[in-house]
């Protein structure tokens, strides 16, 4: 049993790698400022006795004593992130210097969950993990974008100078249960006007391509990545290759749902990637890891999810 330290835990995915984690057999210190993360996420994980929640904003030092650290705090949407680009370059940089230390005065093993964003804009197709990306570096998006890629300059850094045992992924579009209902990502926007009968909303003309990964083939890539014997560090991209334009996904959420949502079409945002697809070549030698949960599967999964979250406020409401 590792007593393993999730900064980021009660958001999105952390509450999923929380969940993955204890029931591995881990004690599990979950560490959170409720920025973007949800205490109902983790509500089901406060009984056990192997789960302890700490209110903790990482751009703060932190003193714990764990066995390994996976960093995922940060704010992932573009609407929350963009809300207070400052502090999101903060959780970034500031977040990634004070867990490095700690994992450094503990000798321990650290993941950092970085992101496909560090590609930008891509002019290559699909993105490989030597691309270097095309990154606007005073756009919008830039505080998530580059605070990313500084964190990944500091692990490597730490690792050369510090000799600090360091793991890098770059999540991809991840969807699924516990996401956030308003965190302006196009898989929870589109299923919940399409739960609502309200318009769905697609910039651009819906040309654009991503590739959408499950929750539960991404965590399984995590663990993976962390565990592995042959002291592969990574950056290694966890994503899901099939790739789907933003139309075809809206089409697939108005089919699941039965929902009789039209659709309208609003300018693209600036910097907005215009495609974005992991090249996983890399993931399945090192790792022998791939998605195994299609788009279609995922998405039923998810829309069960969203569908219980309007009702319970529906309720709570009336």
């Amino acid at each position: 049993m590792k007593r393993i330290l999730v900064t980021g835990g009660s958001g999105f995915l952390g509450s999923h790698l929380c969940a993955k984690l204890l029931n591995a057999g881990n004690e599990v210190v979950c560490v959170d400022n409720l920025f973007t993360g949800r205490k109902s996420n983790i509500y089901h994980l406060l009984g056990n006795p192997r789960f302890e929640f700490l209110r903790h904003d990482i751009t703060w030092p932190l003193y714990v004593e764990v066995d390994e650290i996976y960093n995922l705090a940060s704010p992932a949407s573009p609407i929350h992130y963009q809300f207070d680009p400052v502090q999101t370059t903060k959780t970034s940089v500031l977040g990634a210097i004070n867990m490095l230390g700690l994992a450094k005065r503990l000798k321990i093993k650290i993941l950092q969950a970085s992101t496909s964003e560090v590609y930008g804009d891509p002019l290559v197709h699909p993105q490989t993990e030597e691309y270097k990306g095309n990154v606007n570096p005073i756009g919008p998006r830039a505080c998530y974008d580059e605070g990313k890629r500084c964190a990944e300059t500091l692990f490597f850094d730490y690792h050369r100078q510090h000799k600090v045992d360091i793991r890098i992924m770059r999540i991809f579009n991840t969807y699924g249960p516990n996401m956030h209902p308003d965190d302006g990502r196009v898989v929870s926007n589109f299923i919940i006007q399409a739960l609502k009968g309200d318009p769905i909303t697609i910039y651009g003309a819906g040309s654009q391509t991503r590739s959408f990964c499950y929750v539960d083939d991404l965590l399984e890539g995590m663990v993976r990545l962390m565990n592995n014997e042959v002291g592969f560090v990574g950056p290694v991209n966890i994503g899901n290759p099939n790739e789907f334009t933003i139309l075809e996904l809206a089409e697939l959420v108005l089919e699941l749902t039965n929902s009789s949502s039209s659709l309208i079409f609003k300018p693209l945002p600036q910097d907005d990637p215009l495609q974005r697809q992991p090249d996983i070549s890399l993931a399945k030698e090192k790792l022998n890891w791939q998605p195994t949960i299609q788009l279609k599967e995922g998405l039923a999964k998810t829309i069960a999810y969203f569908e219980k979250e309007l009702s319970t406020q529906f309720i709570e409401k009336h």
